[in-house]
């Protein structure tokens, strides 16, 4: 006999989904952790960056809203860990975010959930989980 009682098992639960290694010539310069809801199946994100070890600004997860996918944003001149963001964009519009130095705002227009900019391109997070990426190069996903 089942109960009407909504207990834990109704819940929702974040779990671990996987993860994104971001390399540049071959060398692990970051990652991105990917979790995911068990009922909404949303998906959640947090970068690491080698030597970065405070806590970020969002205590938890960090919160997307329906109409925005989670994004690497990588600039095409920098090098090393400095050089790759994760972003929350839309399919189509301009996108605002602070750059890696946690001062400099970066806006960047987005065409079918891609930027396009001469100084930043794109990589989307939900095409490359448990994959390790090279950014030394522009990739163009479809």
């Amino acid at each position: 006999m089942q109960s009407s009682d909504s207990s834990a098992n109704n819940q929702d639960k974040i779990v671990y989904f996987g993860v994104i290694n971001i390399n540049e010539n071959g060398k692990n310069i970051g990652a991105i952790d990917v979790w995911r809801s068990v009922i909404t199946k949303k998906i959640l994100c947090e970068e690491k960056r080698p030597g970065i070890l405070e806590i970020s600004e969002d205590i938890g997860m960090p919160i997307i809203n329906d109409k925005e996918i989670w994004a690497i944003a990588v600039n095409k001149h920098r090098k090393g860990k400095d050089r790759w963001k994760l972003i929350k964009i839309p399919e189509n519009d301009k996108v605002d975010f602070i750059d890696t130095d946690d001062e400099t705002k970066i806006s960047v227009n987005i065409d079918n959930s891609r930027i396009t900019d001469p100084e930043w391109w794109s990589l989307l997070v939900s095409k490359n989980i448990n994959k390790s990426v090279e950014i030394s190069e522009e990739i163009i996903q479809k």
